[in-house]
């Protein structure tokens, strides 16, 4: 069994999200998704609209997801690959060489990301500027 795991926020899903997530779990027979928690969102700076656990309740009824893990801290991709036995590491190519530091532990993808979409520009097409603005109208 070949086992493929990625991370994120998935907020707002989109478009963009659900092919990422296909064509992982094309990779392999398992994908397990790494969800970024709300407090390890707030170390990175990020305010999500939905709460952790809506996140999780919205990938854990995705067909090709198999297994939601919470994503804690930056440190625990390591530690993930080993405990969860990871053949393939996959991200999205806005994230490349970033995760090298994998390859001796699994093989490790970057993926396209979809042209035309992103979870930033659904914040800015809806007026956002930044995501300070975004902060301060989800608290």
């Amino acid at each position: 069994m070949t086992k493929v795991i990625t991370y994120g926020t998935f907020d707002l899903l989109h478009k963009g999200h659900i092919r990422l997530l296909k064509r992982a779990k094309e990779l392999g027979d398992q994908l397990i998704v790494g969800l970024s928690t709300d407090e390890f969102n707030a170390v990175k700076g990020k305010k999500a609209y939905n709460s952790f656990e809506d996140r999780k309740y919205i990938l854990d009824a995705i067909e090709c997801v198999d297994e939601v893990i919470p994503e804690n801290d930056w440190n625990q991709k390591t530690t993930d690959v080993s405990d969860h036995d990871i053949d393939i590491f996959v991200m999205g190519d806005d994230w490349e060489g970033q995760f090298d530091f994998l390859k001796d532990q699994c093989k490790v993808v970057y993926l396209p990301r979809t042209e035309g979409i992103s979870t930033s520009k659904i914040k800015k097409d809806l007026g956002f500027s930044s995501e300070d603005d975004w902060k301060i109208e989800n608290k």
